[in-house]
This record gives structure tokens, sequence and C-alpha cells, in this order.
């Protein structure tokens, strides 16, 4: 087992890390904590230690001078930092002591866990920090990228981040594609990364599904856009020879840098379209739309089929998914309805695998199949029900932490009255920032947003099946402010009470 040491002010976090990782899967285990960095460097002084998980910001001695003075004591130690600041400074000074990643509070566990995978897999082959250099940066270039691609980093702070790695993005356009190889053979990101070394105007980084995602920044013209999808093809070619179940889904090139998440996001939706086409290798969300699987007639709403997912309510998606099919019956074509039928069940994939960050093809491979073998449009409706059905209860088999189970029931049966994660936390003996990470590991999404779309959904059964006023309505699913149901009903359903009650 390779021993862990903790370090962080905040006893509450001390005791989530202990909790909310099962380090033995890792090879691990937690074999001491400090709740400062002259404790820490005391207890290191005469006790070995393979991984240190620090904060930066402590009393008596911060994170960063820790580090320093713990590496005198022991060269190969592999650090983690966790910190509350975003700080830019902080970050290319913990990459110059070599540390394994720079995470920041609240913690993302599965980036945690990843860190963690890494770390024992360095430990295995005995790599020091000082001789991977390269493998820091490449960690560092993964998270830049990837908080681009997903919209979660501003404008400057990219632009800053990406001249200090010296990424290369001076053309005015981008195309982003992703290879993912579910044979699982290793080595692929690195002899990618060898074959398109000399091409600058590409970036190749792994995301957090493990994906290899390759960024070109090019000219927008028609034969850079062709240049490109060759090149993908070339690439495709060479590749699955030696990894054959390596597919690659392309977006389509963006006029400006900014749309580069769309363009991610197109990739991404176009790799689940191996389970329809599972001979291409090479997948464009352009070639999509000429196949005839555009969204041009896709008429549900999304949105709402995510809150019920997330809300884990079987028989009202099934109701949903009935009534929006129903009402475009007479209006499309067969061909049609299947086309968006297919949709949905790709949808229902990315939507599950977005929360649980992990392939779960084989529930939509017979999802599919059941809708292209549909003869009837009842056949079609139940397929479809069937689909969302696998997906709801895929997350319900998933909730491993019997405490957050124990919330959702409390949620559903006392959502009228004051909920809090200060009075959750209380009420099961845990502090209230440790049951927010559990609740928002287990669910997919904090424990405010879930309240509120839950409460939303009550309300939106009572104005539909009920004549009672809309602040009565209010008052029974939980908001005693009239004015705050309002913005929230706007928030997650786009119109308000009022209208929803009239025209819903």
């Amino acid at each position: 087992m390779y021993k862990v040491f903790i370090v962080d002010d905040e006893p509450f976090i001390i005791e989530g890390l202990y909790d909310i990782v099962d380090w033995s899967s890792f090879g691990m285990e937690i074999v001491s904590h400090a709740g400062n960095g002259q404790a820490a460097l005391q207890a290191l002084s005469s006790q070995p230690v393979d991984i240190l998980i620090t904060d930066i910001s402590m009393p008596l001695m911060n994170g960063l001078d820790l580090i320093r003075e713990a590496r005198r004591v022991q060269p190969e130690l592999k650090v983690i930092i966790l910190s509350g600041f975003n700080e830019f400074e902080y970050l290319k000074e913990g990459m110059q002591l070599g540390i394994e990643n720079y995470l920041l509070k609240p913690i993302n566990v599965e980036e945690l866990e990843s860190t963690l995978s890494n770390t024992a897999s360095k430990l295995d082959h005995m790599v020091s920090p000082q001789a991977d250099d390269a493998y820091g940066i490449q960690i560092l270039k993964d998270n830049i990228l990837h908080r681009w691609l997903t919209g979660q980093i501003a404008a400057t702070e990219f632009e800053e981040r990406a001249q200090f790695m010296s990424l290369s993005l001076d053309a005015p356009d981008v195309a982003v594609a992703i290879l993912r190889d579910k044979g699982q053979v290793p080595g692929l990101f690195e002899r990618v990364e060898e074959m398109l070394r000399d091409r600058r105007h590409l970036n190749v980084f792994n995301d957090i599904d493990g994906d290899i995602v390759i960024i070109a920044n090019i000219q927008g013209t028609s034969d850079e856009e062709q240049k490109l999808m060759d090149g993908l093809q070339a690439l495709s070619d060479e590749i699955t020879v030696t990894h054959p179940a390596a597919r690659i889904g392309a977006g389509r090139l963006m006029k400006g840098l900014y749309h580069a998440p769309t363009s991610y996001a197109e990739a991404k939706k176009a790799l689940q379209y191996v389970m329809i086409y599972p001979d291409l290798k090479v997948i464009d969300h352009a070639m999509l739309e000429r196949c005839g699987n555009s969204t041009a007639t896709f008429f549900i709403e999304w949105r709402e089929y995510a809150k019920l997912i997330l809300s884990r309510n079987t028989e009202q998606l099934a109701d949903r998914i009935r009534m929006d099919f129903e009402q475009h019956r007479d209006g499309l074509t067969p061909g049609e309805l299947q086309n968006t039928a297919l949709e949905v069940v790709i949808r229902f994939k990315m939507e599950l695998e977005s929360i649980k960050h992990s392939d779960e093809s084989a529930i939509y491979q017979q999802g599919l199949q059941l809708v292209l073998d549909s003869g009837t449009f009842d056949e079609l409706v139940r397929a479809l029900q069937q689909v969302g059905s696998q997906t709801i209860q895929s997350l319900l088999q998933d909730l491993k932490n019997p405490i957050v189970n124990q919330v959702l029931q409390h949620i559903d049966k006392h959502y009228a009255e004051e909920l809090s994660l200060k009075l959750l936390g209380a009420h099961y003996h845990l502090h209230p920032v440790y049951l927010g990470q559990l609740f928002h590991k287990e669910t997919g999404e904090t424990f405010a947003e879930y309240i509120n779309k839950y409460r939303i959904e009550r309300a939106k059964e009572q104005l539909r099946n009920s004549n009672l006023k809309v602040h009565e309505i209010a008052r029974n699913v939980g908001y005693w402010e009239t004015g705050y149901f309002y913005k929230q009903f706007r928030k997650y359903v786009g119109i308000s009470p009022t209208d929803f009650k009239v025209f819903g």
C-alpha cells in the first residue's frame, strides 16, 4: 500500500477525504494528517510517506513552503495540491515544484481519483518528480484545454495560460476532433502525439473522459477544412492497424476561437453515432446531417428530459416521451419520427455518461435496435420509454452512499419544508460542506440545484392538475417568497408560472 499524508487546516476537508475516496482501490492508505504545514513537516521528518496531499493557505507554514522542506527530507515524495485559490502564480510555482496536480476546492472527486490513479502508476514505475517535468506540463496542458473546451475559464485567463504553455493558437478559426479507443490498448496517446508533433496548428491532450482531443487552429477556408478531414482519415487509417477499436469524431470548423466548445461538443456527440454506423472510422458531425440525422426536425425540449433524469422520475419521463411524440405524430413522416427517436437515445446516453463519466454503451445498443425494429408508433414510444427507464435505473444503482440515498428520500417526503445542507448535516451528523460534496458526487449536481429542480417539477404538477393560485402552489412546494418562486420557475422552465398554468 502506498502511504498518503493529508494536510489541511479545515478538519472537515480531512474528514471528507478519508471517506469520499476508496483509497484501497488505488493501492493506498491514509497513514496520518495534520492541520498546518509545520506540524506536517515535523511528522514527515520521521514518517516515510509516498504521497502528500496539502492545502496551500495554512497557518504557521503554507503548502508551498511545506513542499520545499518536505522534499529535502523525502526527495521522491509525490505531491497533490488542494486549494481554494485559483491564482495563476500559485499554479506556476506549484508546477515548478513538481506536483502531480493542482485541484481547486470544492474538490472534483473524479479529477482527484484520476490524479490518484496516475500517481499510483508513476509510483509503480518509480518515476521521480525531477525526471518527469514533461508529465507535469502535460497535466497542466490537459487541465487548461479541458476547462477552455467546457467553458470553465475566462478568455483573458485562458490567453495568459496558453501563452505560458506555448500553445499555438494564432489562427482565427478552430475545429475539434476526438479520438476514442474502447479497446484500451496502451500507448495510443503517445503515438498520436508523436505523429502530430511537427504540426504546430494542432494541439493534443487527454480530457476527463480519457479521450484524446485534437484541436486544429487554422484559417477557415474550404481547402483547409478538407485538408483537416483528409488528415483525420489518414490518422485513422494508420492507427486502426494496431488499435482497431479506435474511432474519431469531428466537430465542425468554427469561425472564432470562442466557438471551440461548440465544436468539442459536436465531436463528442459524433462519436456516439458509432452505435449506428459501426463501420465508419471517422464520423463527421456535418456528415450526420447529410445522412439524415439532422436536428432540424428535433422537437424535444431536452432540458425537460434532463431534469426528469436527474430527479429520477421514471413515470413522468415515460409520460413526457409519449406526450411529445403524440403531438408530432401527424406532422412528421415515419422516417423523421424514427430519426428523432434515434437522436433521443443518443442524448440519453450522453446525459448518463456526463453524470457518471463511464461508458454505458450496452444499455443504448439495445435501445437503438429496439427503435430500428419498431414497426408501429406504439412500439417506437415503448422502446424510448424503456431506454429512459434503464437510464434512471443506472443512476439509482450507482448511488453507493447510503446517506445520500436517505437525503434523497428525505427530500421526496419533505420538499415543502425548510431544507438546507446545514439542517441535514446536523440530522445525519456530517459537516454540511462534506455532505454537499457527497451529494454532488452521487447525483451529479449541487444540493441547491437539485432542490430547486425538484420543487419546480412538483409545482408544475400542481399548476397542471389543480385550481390553486400561484402563491398557494409556491408555498406548497417550499417557496415562501413568491417573487423568488417566479425567478426559479423562469430559470428552469423558461416562462412564468402564470403562463405555464395557461399554456402548459
